[in-house]
């Protein structure tokens, strides 16, 4: 066996040298785990450096992105595309070496990480989608595991335990996580608030568990040996370890975010065997002993296999993700009806699964009220694959990170689905999904006071506001069934970022006309609904809003006034537009007036500081929907009368 201890150390001098040149940094995980991670990497994982995507490699989850520096190390010393002047630009403008992993910024790292527990989370929608996979297009084609470090501070995190607790649940094997198990966080020893036995937790959500010595590299290896041979459940090995190993400073949380110093990395280095006056060392000895793996023979020898399968084309095309819209069976509505755009939404996703096998997903226990129960099946531990949909339970934030684990991962296109309110439930996976530029589709109901009688704790009103700052993100809140499936399109023809279909409990209009013919507007984020001679007003609607524009551009009409209504369902893609677009749609010199049931701040981008901005900016209340939309002012007649007085 290659002179794994050698490899260790050169892991440890590389975090310190790095951390300290940056004068910023977390050198302790790196080097408390330096030892079980090159057991990982050099016995275990399969991979080639050659081909960072090639399908059926192993993937490596690094949950506690601070130790980045532990991530960089292996990556430069297996072959990647990362130099060792990356590694000195650590933490440095425009270099491969951000603070924390960064997905589609660095060769290798394979989802980005720092929020503690997402990387846990993401881990398991990966093992999700490799099972899938392999129960449908069999081991000869899909055979690899998902391992991961995790640390103290993720298994504090409520979106691990939601993903940990499912994982079980789900008989998922094929997971192996090192718990890098020092007792420390950064305010101190983990006792100050951390004293549950995380063992037996986990033991209890259905894992498998061990506790070895982390810096005993035969124990790590075989630890690992036995987890590989359970592939009925999840597995978690415990590796005791001292952070900041070899440090005068190790095993306090003094070496978890910062720079050790120039005297202790001297000295630390002398501990270690290394010579104490020269930084960035990395003998070609290492080099060599963490390149000497098979990786490249098993990508060939996978990919001779691939050439001749008779499916190989099929698990091309779901690994694309490319969903022929075109072939969709879409659903069409009667003008003049009445439906709410969830039901709306149901019809086109039961539409969309039909043709396209790769796309599945759930509901946080709301499958039903989502309009997610599109009966073709369900994902369970006894027959995984074939089905579509995955009952997460009430599990928001752990159901948002698995999604984005899933598509990370390739070859499943998810939906997850619950009630718009409960998006703060699960944002910061949101927030990663733009991060990560991933095409997950967030279905969300119930979008306004307008479920009424539940009252302010199930009526989002900040929610669409807060949806529309995160960049990347395009939140479509359509205005009729019609809209429904075209936003349903717009979400599924977008492969570089997430998007939310944000849709009615009451049921709306199907409005015909104009709407059906401006698709193409639609898809530009807004568009004329309904014109009118010489118009001084424009009526911008989203949703619900939408037909009470055009019932206040009637009330206006019948005063003289003519009103231009617009239907705004995407306000990120119509601002994305050219101004000349934007200027026909908007109509310069007009009164601009934005009606939308939520928070009125965001507005001032489309109507100007001289608009008006219709909305809610109070919490809402319990009453019935009719009750509600006259108390906080969205009847045709009274927008009609703010506008009307802003005329003079």
């Amino acid at each position: 066996m290659a002179n794994e201890q050698l490899c260790a150390n050169t892991i440890r001098g590389l975090a310190m040298d790095a951390v300290q040149a940056a004068n910023s940094g977390h050198p302790g995980m790196p080097m408390g785990m330096a030892d079980a991670a090159t057991v990982l990497w050099r016995r275990f994982l399969k991979h080639d450096p050659a081909d960072p995507s090639w399908p059926d490699r192993d993937r490596f989850v690094l949950s506690p992105g601070h130790g980045s520096m532990l991530i960089y190390s292996l990556l430069h010393l297996a072959g990647y595309d990362l130099s060792l002047d990356d590694i000195k630009a650590f933490r440095q403008w425009g270099s491969k070496t951000p603070g924390h992993p960064e997905y589609g910024h660095t060769p290798g790292v394979e989802m980005t990480t720092g929020p503690l527990g997402q990387g846990l989370a993401m881990g398991v929608g990966m093992a999700m989608t490799e099972r899938y996979l392999r129960e449908t297009f069999g081991a000869d084609l899909v055979d690899h595991w998902t391992y991961g470090i995790v640390s103290d501070g993720d298994l504090m995190e409520g979106v691990a335990a939601e993903a940990a607790s499912l994982a079980g649940h789900l008989e998922l094997g094929r997971i192996v996580y090192l718990y890098d198990d020092n007792e420390i966080s950064i305010e101190g020893s983990t006792d100050i608030a951390f004293t549950e036995d995380r063992n037996a937790r986990f033991a209890s959500y259905g894992w498998h568990v061990q506790t070895v010595d982390g810096h005993d590299l035969e124990a790590v290896a075989s630890a690992i040996e036995a987890a590989r041979a359970v592939t009925d459940k999840p597995s978690l090995i415990s590796c005791k370890t001292i952070i900041g190993k070899g440090s005068a400073k190790e095993g306090s949380e003094k070496t978890h975010g910062a720079p050790l110093g120039a005297d202790d990395i001297r000295g630390t280095k002398e501990r270690l065997g290394m010579d104490p006056d020269a930084s960035f060392v990395v003998p070609d000895s290492v080099c060599a002993d963490f390149r000497d793996h098979d990786g490249a023979q098993q990508r060939a020898a996978w990919e001779a296999r691939f050439a001749d399968h008779p499916r190989a084309a099929e698990l091309n095309q779901w690994l694309d993700g490319d969903i022929d819209l075109d072939a969709v069976e879409w659903p069409s509505f009667e003008v003049g009806s009445k439906l709410a755009t969830r039901k709306a939404s149901a019809a086109a996703l039961k539409a969309v699964a039909l043709a396209c096998p790769w796309l599945l997903g759930g509901s946080a226990d709301l499958g039903g009220s989502n309009g997610t129960e599109i009966k073709l099946g369900d994902v369970t531990r006894e027959a995984f694959a074939g089905g579509r949909t995955i009952r997460f339970g009430v599990r928001e934030h752990g159901m948002a990170a698995i999604a984005n684990g899933m598509t990370l991962h390739g070859g499943l296109r998810p939906y997850i689905a619950t009630f718009l309110v409960f998006h703060d439930y699960h944002r910061p996976s949101v927030r990663l999904s733009a991060l990560m530029n991933q095409p997950v589709v967030y279905i969300y109901t119930h979008d306004s006071i307008f479920l009424g009688e539940d009252g302010p704790t199930h009526q989002p009103i900040e929610t669409m506001l807060a949806m529309r700052a995160i960049p990347g993100m395009e939140a479509w809140r359509p205005a009729d069934a019609t809209e429904t499936v075209e936003a349903w399109k717009a979400a599924l023809a977008r492969n570089d970022g997430p998007a939310a279909l944000v849709l009615t409990r009451q049921g709306l209009p199907v409005l015909g006309g104009d709407a059906v013919a401006s698709t193409t507007g639609l898809h530009k984020g807004g568009y004329v609904l309904r014109d009118a001679d010489n118009a001084s007003v424009v009526l911008i609607g989203t949703g619900s809003e939408v037909p009470l524009a055009l019932d206040a551009a009637d009330v206006l009409a019948a005063k003289g006034i003519a009103a231009r209504v617009v239907s705004m369902p995407c306000v990120e893609r119509f601002l994305a537009q050219d101004p000349a677009y934007k200027k026909s749609v908007l109509l310069d010199g007009a009164l601009r007036v934005s009606i939308e049931a939520g928070a009125t701040l965001g507005w001032e981008r489309i109507i100007g500081l001289d608009g008006i901005a219709i909305g809610i900016d109070t919490f809402g209340a319990s009453a019935p929907a009719a009750v509600l939309a006259e108390k906080f002012g969205f009847t045709a007649d009274q927008v009609a009368a703010k506008v009307v007085a802003a005329l003079g």
